[in-house]
């Protein structure tokens, strides 16, 4: 069973973190330079929230608040679901699919360790799915072929 420590083995473990009294229009425009949907909001080397393109959709644009009046702090979202390096990619899946969430930072001992999507455990998922077929598929084609030498 694939957990989360792999994922972030395969992809990565960088993420892009601000602060809560950022600018909005500063970090949105490093979200997009980054073609990041969030990042992570750090205060003192403490997770404090997620500032998603959602909320700055619902929170600015929406009510058609001025972005330079706002900081990150003011739109972020401060309730977070987080999971750690140990978590199957299925619970993963399940938490954003009952959430209603695609992103999910990995924590452990309240320390940083990176942030998944949903985009990416699929593609993880498919890609070991793919990897087990072809192991199969060899398993089997040798299999044939040393029944063919006797």
């Amino acid at each position: 069973m694939s957990i989360v420590s792999n994922l972030l083995d395969s992809k990565g473990h960088d993420v892009l973190t601000v602060k809560p009294d950022q600018p909005l229009h500063d970090v949105v425009d490093l979200m997009s330079n980054r073609s990041a949907g969030t990042a992570l909001v750090m205060d003192e080397g403490e997770v404090k929230g997620i500032l998603s393109e959602r909320d700055v959709f619902r929170k600015v644009v929406l009510p058609r608040v001025n972005v330079d009046d706002v900081t990150v702090g003011d739109v972020m979202s401060k309730t977070l679901t987080t999971v750690t390096p140990d978590t199957t990619l299925e619970e993963c899946m399940q938490i954003m699919t009952d959430e209603r969430i695609r992103h999910l930072p990995v924590l452990r001992d309240k320390q940083l360790r990176g942030i998944i999507s949903i985009g990416d455990v699929v593609k993880y998922l498919l890609l070991e799915k793919d990897f087990k077929i072809r192991n199969l598929e060899t398993y089997i084609s040798g299999s044939k072929d040393d029944e063919a030498s006797k």
